[in-house]
């Protein structure tokens, strides 16, 4: 199966505008944005646990990164309630479960074997820290080689300066509204911009974004280091 799997294509989708699709399990519902093959294969989704639902346990041979959206998300290891960012590594395994129910942005088969770094940040309580200009704040959340992972906040009227994605760039509006020229992209939406693609963004009303970069090509310059939107 294969949805918006040529990484070398820009995809912007408002994600509230995306069906709900059944799994196999009774309760557990998604919304696939990126698929590059069958149930073991990349993917980049949303999923719904209904109350009380639960995924078999199973292992992660390509890894699994996500963040809480809403309600409380859980396994052997812990709750984890919205706003927790989750990295599990290549090879591990774990029972998902949720007695309220949950929503979470979910990443599969995407991490490097070295990775092997187990994640688990509460971004309600983690630091923010200032970005590149001012009216921007970031809150670093991993890194491994190239690849960076942040959310990154807006403050009304908030301009950045026009920059290249060396290694891509992927945003998901948390809240607010992101820009750039392209467009304007309200809270949902799911940004994907390929290896060497160019914009400027702003945010006029605020916004917070969770971003990852310079992970969508095999190859990328290496004098590039962090995200664009951190100080460095």
């Amino acid at each position: 199966m294969k949805i918006n799997a040529d990484l070398s294509e820009r995809v912007v989708i408002d994600t509230n505008q995306v069906d709900w699709t059944e799994t196999r399990l009774p309760g557990v519902h998604r919304r696939v944005l990126d698929r590059d093959g069958a149930e073991a294969g990349r993917a980049t989704t949303i999923v719904r646990f209904d109350k009380n639902s639960y995924f078999d346990p199973h292992e992660h041979p390509g890894g699994e990164e996500f963040l809480v959206l809403e309600g409380v998300f859980s396994d052997q290891y812990g709750d984890f309630p919205a706003g927790t960012y989750v990295r599990n590594p290549v090879g591990s395994a774990h029972k998902p479960h949720t007695a309220e129910g949950c929503t979470i942005f979910v990443k599969l088969w995407q991490m490097e074997p070295e990775d092997q770094e187990f994640v688990r940040v509460n971004t309600d309580s983690a630091t923010w820290h200032p970005g590149m200009v001012e009216g921007l704040t970031v809150m670093p959340l991993h890194q491994f080689e190239t690849e960076h992972v942040a959310l990154v906040r807006w403050a009304p009227g908030t301009v950045f300066t026009q920059h290249r994605h060396f290694g891509g760039e992927e945003i998901l509006v948390l809240d607010g509204v992101f820009e750039d020229e392209f467009g304007r992209y309200p809270e949902g939406t799911w940004i994907r911009s390929p290896h060497g693609s160019v914009h400027a963004p702003l945010s006029t009303d605020g916004c917070t974004i969770l971003v990852k970069t310079g992970h969508l090509a095999e190859q990328v310059e290496p004098t590039v280091t962090g995200s664009a939107y951190v100080a460095r």
